[in-house]
């Protein structure tokens, strides 16, 4: 670990002053979950890190007139206990399914939509796109872990946010403060992400000196239901294979709009709106959900060792669309 200045700002402004210096060669600090093992392996190599835990108005949970917003501290145990987030089920699925203690008390749901890739050449010094001489290492070695949507491009790993699916399906946003301490803006968050192209740029559009503050969440309507689904290899401190997150609109039974995200297969957050099309005027069974998990992968393009993906694709989206249709146990 190399050495670098600590700050413990009381207040967003502060916050986002804090960050500026140094030419943005800062980081944030929340729950810390993933940010010291990162500083640790000098895969990050901040000069001054910005402790944010401190400040009050990024925690809990605010009831506004057309939603919720639900501050970047709030914690996967807040999500859990917080009545205002009950109706919310997908999002509260997410956090349940995070069997370790420390993960559930100390991370954080900015954090989450904030983290850098799992990538083991990420993680072993080798860049986000996992590089060496300018070769991929990611297409020519080991890629079971790696994406099977939108790897086209130099960048083939996947968006490590366990919570993204589940909100962008909602239609999240995100509120962003910075670079300047009274610059504010709200970002749909499937805006958020990015694939990056080089090297030198991120996995979301914040710019030194930008934090999220919020996640705003819509009111949660009684005619929207909602679920979420993972393929999990181990429990605990393990990620998720893939997973898959809708809000399915209906009336009388038959499905109106849904939105239909994936998760852990693509370096961003990732959309099927082919899957959408299958469903759309159709009741929710067991043929129309599977007919839109095969929609979901139809344009899946797996790489040499992880076709086994689509399959686990398929599957979460299929029993995500069951569980929010009633039909298997949340």
């Amino acid at each position: 670990m190399r050495p670098f200045e600590y700050a413990n700002p009381r207040s967003e402004a502060e916050a986002v002053e804090l960050l500026n210096a140094h030419d943005g060669h800062t980081a944030v600090l929340a729950g810390g979950t993933d940010l010291f093992n990162l500083l640790q392996r000098d895969i990050v190599t901040p000069q001054r890190v910005v402790d944010i835990k401190n400040i009050e108005s990024l925690r809990g949970v605010t009831p506004v007139s057309d939603g919720v917003l639900v501050g970047a501290l709030t914690t996967l145990d807040d999500i859990l206990s917080e009545p205002m987030l009950q109706d919310y089920a997908s999002l509260v699925q997410v956090a349940d399914a995070v069997h370790a203690i420390q993960v559930r008390s100390n991370g954080t749901l900015g954090g989450d939509l904030c983290l850098l890739p799992n990538c083991w050449y990420f993680r072993n010094g080798y860049g986000l796109l996992g590089q060496e001489d300018g070769h991929s290492l990611v297409a020519e070695g080991r890629n079971d872990n790696h994406a099977i949507f939108g790897n086209r491009g130099p960048a083939k790993f996947v968006s490590a946010s366990r919570f993204a699916p589940a909100l962008i399906a909602w239609g999240a946003k995100v509120r962003i403060v910075g670079p300047e301490p009274n610059q504010v803006s709200m970002l749909p968050l499937e805006y958020f992400f990015v694939t990056p192209k080089t090297s030198e740029q991120n996995v979301t559009v914040l710019q030194p000196g930008q934090i999220v503050t919020h996640s705003w969440l819509p009111t949660a309507a009684h005619h929207i239901t909602r679920a979420r689904s993972d393929v999990l290899q181990l429990e605990g401190l393990d990620w998720p294979l893939a997973a898959a997150s809708v809000c399915v609109e209906s009336s009388a039974g038959i499905v109106k709009d849904a939105r239909i995200v994936l998760g852990q297969v693509a370096p961003t957050p990732w959309s099927s709106f082919d899957a959408v099309a299958t469903l759309v005027g159709k009741e929710i069974t067991e043929a129309t959900a599977q007919a839109a998990g095969d929609a979901a992968v139809a344009k899946a393009t797996p790489l040499s060792d992880n076709e086994y993906k689509v399959q686990l694709a398929r599957t979460a989206v299929k029993r995500a669309l069951l569980r929010a249709a009633g039909q298997l146990p949340t």
